[in-house]
């Protein structure tokens, strides 16, 4: 049984299992939970998650099993999506799908090795020995007794506070230092992982984090992979997150996800706090299912992961303004993406963890969690607070903008249910209200585009500023590489006959890699299928290049004329470039008056264009 050997942690991964992943997970089902597409031809289109655009340039080949942008280049199979919407290594990719289709993921030796990243894994085993130094730091030294009694005057208990591995940082510059110096991390690489901060140009280096308690931030393979500091003292900022860096990127990590997934996979509701005390005293009190933006905005990377892990969010934000107006900001978000939301609602001026801490966690989970109202029953509330009821312009006012909310919904039944409440509380006429709204929906129908172009489709702002690249025609040798590798990968004679007459030599060095990975895939017995030969790639740049070749309108049927032709151009490249040269010499030899140089070269570049 041959073996994928990762140097992540995680062990080596069957070849049969990748495949078996890549059978379970249809590249349209999977890329579908994130991105609304649209057949047209042979493919389906949609607005590309990974840059920003308003004309969909995205597309998904069914039966290659392969996405592509032709937009910003992007490109793979199923386990190349997941990677790149979660932040997943390949390793960890293949588990969690193997994990999500019930496929054992049996440990093994041997095969072949896939590229090693040994930087990645270094800031992993840095930041796994740092938590636990920190959280060391904060139980058992004199360092963390301040911070500890912060800790337990806001309701953390000792098992809570070792379930989420808090820590402290203490008020000094080189603790974490010299716990990384002595063992022998390279303070360059710590400071670049952002465990670090540099103290100026060739000064060295200081600790990033000091005087703050601690809270590890996980990937959802459980691996630390950043730090938040909360200082309990005097001081700014409240918060201080680890910058980020090739393990941590904020817009497309939950904190405490590695935790609650199994809840959530199970239960297919994720709710949403802000902050990690909310997620932390919701835990204690029986929430398993809870994760936290980690005080910034939501984004579609947050949405694009919990899409692919539940149905249903219920935002469970603080009950004031900010976190009411952070509320409404995330609901249009997420319902465009197409999952259900709630909204919890708290008494004014509480968040989570305050409200836990006074009533106790039954009462949070009966009253708050569970009694959750819906997005547009929860927009009715707000935009009622900002209207006095009792008077007759107030109540005009907030039935006028009522109507707004409920007019745009696509249900019918919802429709009546809301207008039927709103006439029964201010006690107004259900059919003019149902006229007023029926009116208002025929106005939104006509004036909305059609199409799905709109700038606030969801997936459509992974990137503020994202430039659609224009076509460009490519030099004849360019296409003869493109047009022979996208033959190889659809056909093992191909590549056969290819290989025998030119080898690696082609004159891109991509292309030259990936017929090389060519050779190697079939000499194994492996079958053609651009999806599958993809995940023996396991490079970035060489995934995207083989994805566009695979996506070339190729015809499948070849004859050795047209292999032949398109060899014979790709060994005419190298001669030319070397004529060129000889062209200017010549021309120089000339203009200097060396007649005697000039023909022997000409006699040169003779030589050169008869072969």
């Amino acid at each position: 049984m041959k073996v994928v050997e990762v140097a992540s942690g995680h062990g080596p991964i069957p070849e049969e299992v990748i495949e078996n992943v890549l059978a379970r997970h249809d590249i349209v089902d999977t890329v579908s939970k994130v991105v609304h597409l649209s057949k047209q031809g042979k493919y389906l289109w949609g607005l590309c998650p990974f840059h920003s655009e308003k004309s969909p340039s995205f597309t998904v080949t069914p039966d290659r099993g392969v996405f592509h942008c032709f937009g910003c280049g992007m490109g793979g199979n199923a386990i190349k999506f997941r990677m790149e919407i979660e932040g997943l290594s390949f390793p960890e990719a293949v588990r969690i799908m193997a994990e999500e289709s019930d496929i054992p993921v049996p440990e093994g030796r041997g095969g072949a090795l896939a590229a090693p990243d040994p930087e990645r894994d270094r800031l992993i085993q840095a930041y796994d020995l740092s938590a636990k130094y920190y959280h060391y730091l904060l139980k058992n030294t004199e360092y963390g007794t301040a911070a500890m009694e912060y800790l337990r005057n806001r309701g953390f208990s000792d098992k809570m506070i070792d379930q989420f591995q808090i820590g402290y940082a203490p008020d000094r510059w080189d603790t974490l230092l010299q716990f990384l110096e002595k063992r022998g991390f390279d303070l360059a690489e710590m400071e670049k992982g952002g465990l670090l901060s540099a103290r100026g140009e060739g000064k060295g280096y200081l600790d990033r984090f000091r005087g703050r308690v601690i809270f590890p931030i996980a990937n959802r393979m459980g691996k630390t992979i950043a730090f938040a500091g909360r200082i309990f003292g005097e001081g700014q900022p409240k918060y201080l997150n680890s910058p980020e860096s090739r393990l941590f990127n904020k817009s497309r990590i939950l904190y405490n996800l590695h935790q609650s997934k199994a809840s959530i996979r199970k239960t297919r509701q994720i709710v949403l706090f802000e902050g990690y005390g909310d997620v932390i005293s919701a835990w204690d009190a029986g929430v398993h299912n809870g994760v936290a933006t980690m005080g910034t905005s939501l984004t579609e990377g947050h949405v694009a992961l919990m899409k692919s892990l539940g149905d249903e969010i219920v935002l469970s934000y603080d009950g004031d303004k900010a976190g009411q107006a952070a509320a409404l900001k995330a609901i249009p978000i997420l319902e465009a993406s197409g999952l259900r939301v709630k909204v919890a609602l708290l008494p004014s001026g509480l968040d989570p963890d305050e409200f836990i801490t006074r009533h106790g966690g039954d009462r949070f989970r009966e009253q708050v969690i569970d009694s959750a109202v819906s997005s547009i029953k929860f927009k009715l509330i707000y935009l009622k607070k900002n209207h006095i009821l009792l008077e007759e312009d107030g109540k005009i006012a907030y039935v006028k903008e009522a109507l707004e909310i409920i007019a745009g919904l696509p249900s019918s039944t919802e429709r009546e249910v809301y207008l039927r409440e709103i006439a029964s509380e201010l006690e107004l006429s259900y059919d003019s209200l149902k006229q007023d709204c029926n009116l208002l929906r025929a106005s939104m129908q006509k004036n909305n585009p059609e199409g799905d172009n709109n700038d606030n489709r969801w997936n459509n702002g992974r990137h503020k500023k994202g430039q659609v690249q224009t076509p460009t025609l490519l030099p004849a040798y360019h296409v003869a590489e493109r047009r022979l590798l996208s033959l190889m990968i659809q056909d093992p004679e191909a590549a056969t006959y290819v290989g025998e007459r030119l080898g690696e030599e082609f004159n891109i060095d991509d292309h030259a890699a990936i017929a090389a990975y060519l050779y190697a895939y079939y000499a194994q017995g492996k079958p053609p299928g651009i999806s599958r030969f993809l995940s023996s790639l396991q490079d970035d740049r060489l995934e995207k290049t083989a994805t566009a070749i695979s996506m070339m309108d190729t015809p499948p049927d070849w004859s050795t004329q047209v292999l032949d032709d398109c060899i014979r151009e790709v060994r005419k490249y190298p001669l030319q470039r070397k004529i060129e040269p000889k062209r200017e010499e010549m021309i120089q030899a000339e203009k200097s008056g060396d007649f005697l140089r000039a023909a022997q070269i000409a006699s040169e570049i003779l030589a050169l264009e008869r072969q």
